[in-house]
């Protein structure tokens, strides 16, 4: 008997409204990311994710950079957070103190990067493109070939550059737990394209594993 492969998880970052939220939802998304991040273009306050209400099974996903726990935990809880993914230089120890499931990224400069990821017990690693001016949502790819060799450190989530022009070819490649996307299907900083987060979505599910 064959065995099924479970087909990869979705992760539509940097909402800004309830509207963008449950169209992703709609469309299939296994989780929404809120980004908690100040310097952001895609910065939500945590008023504003208090009041967006999600169907059961869907995953929130809190972003942060740099925050201290203290604040992170308050935030988990009042928002009811399911996941905190971490894109700064949180330590080991650090990610530890999260009331929460953990993510951290791992901005891919080289084989050396991978390192790093031994020294976290979190529940898994988003992997993104490295850029020495910004923690994320940079619009670049990475290395795949490295991001499939991080696979054996834990659940893996695949990040950077992604759209739906490429995104079968990526799960194909990697076969990541996840893939994570923000700009690629967005109008503008913050608004997502409803047309490019339904094709992204479907072409996800569907890639060949």
């Amino acid at each position: 008997m064959t065995k099924l492969k479970p087909r990869v998880k979705v992760k539509i970052c940097g909402m800004t409204s309830l509207e963008d939220a449950l169209m992703a939802v709609g469309f299939g998304a296994d989780a929404v990311g809120f980004i908690f991040y100040r310097k952001s273009p895609r910065f939500i306050t945590e008023k504003i994710v208090k009041n967006i209400s999600l169907p059961p099974f869907v995953s929130r996903v809190g972003v942060f950079v740099d925050e201290t726990a203290d604040r992170i935990n308050k935030i988990v809880n009042a928002c009811q957070l399911d996941t905190v993914q971490l894109h700064g230089d949180e330590s080991p120890a650090f990610c530890r103190k999260i009331r929460a499931r953990v993510v951290k990224a791992i901005r891919l400069r080289d084989a050396q990067s991978l390192e790093l990821m031994p020294r976290y017990e979190v529940d898994g690693f988003l992997l993104d493109a490295y850029s020495e001016s910004i923690h994320g949502g940079t619009g670049n790819t990475c290395d795949w070939g490295l991001v499939r060799r991080a696979r054996k450190f834990g659940p893996v989530i695949l990040a950077g550059g992604l759209n739906p022009v490429n995104i079968d070819e990526a799960v194909a490649k990697v076969q990541p737990y996840g893939v994570d996307v923000c700009s690629g299907v967005e109008k503008f900083p913050g608004k997502k394209d409803r047309v490019k987060v339904r094709d992204f979505i479907l072409a996800a599910h569907n890639a060949v594993r």
